[in-house]
């Protein structure tokens, strides 16, 4: 399935944010994708945040890319997951407002994956819980030993992606996380944090999974 990008600007709590949108034809979902740390390059242009957008549209989802504050042109200052959780949740209220009221997928990377655990467990509380997420390289823990990351508990069937070779986030830093919560982890050997030539892989297991 094909959709071609649209890029719009909405009001967020500290200004504008800066959105892609890729939307198919009678879209059967809403997926908020949501990118890595913006400190360390991160935008919502980036490889594997690409992948899980087209991954979604190629599965009848639109996808809806914001880039965080201070990417792009998103307005306002890095917030570490505070902020950029409120943002999420105003992107997606502009997606059910194109696309109709519609089951939501959560998916996102590194730092984005984080803020997704929060906006999960904000969207729980309100009545309305996610479809299903994504995780993939997901920030838990103390990362790089200077960001420490409290990475909310996620429901059952969240698929947790994670590269065998990934020295960001060490994958012990997942498993952590993950015990408590009997969450299994699906570990890609070879992959690296950024999942160099690994990013079809990410693409399988969704696709495999979400046709379950």
């Amino acid at each position: 399935m094909k959709a071609p990008e649209e890029k719009f600007l909405i009001d967020g709590p500290a200004g504008k944010i800066d959105v892609i949108m890729e939307r198919p034809d009678a879209p059967k979902g809403i997926a908020l994708i949501a990118h890595p740390h913006p400190l360390g390059g991160g935008a919502n242009t980036n490889k594997v945040a690409y992948t899980l957008a087209r991954t979604f549209v190629s599965l009848g989802y639109a996808a809806f890319r914001p880039n965080f504050r201070g990417v792009g042109g998103s307005e306002g200052v890095h917030d570490e997951g505070r902020g950029e959780t409120e943002d999420l949740l105003v992107v997606l209220e502009e997606a059910k407002r194109r696309c109709g009221d519609l089951p939501v997928a959560l998916a996102g990377f590194s730092f984005g994956a984080y803020c997704q655990t929060r906006v999960a467990k904000r969207l729980q509380e309100a009545g309305h819980p996610a479809q299903r997420l994504v995780l993939v390289g997901t920030a838990a823990g103390y990362v790089e030993s200077t960001r420490h990351y409290d990475t909310e508990a996620v429901p059952h069937d969240t698929i947790v992606i994670h590269g065998a070779d990934d020295t960001l986030v060490p994958l012990s830093n997942v498993f952590e996380w993950a015990l408590p919560n009997d969450l299994p982890v699906v570990v890609v050997p070879g992959a690296d944090h950024f999942f160099h030539r690994r990013l079809h892989v990410i693409r399988d297991i969704i696709t495999r999974a979400w046709r379950h």
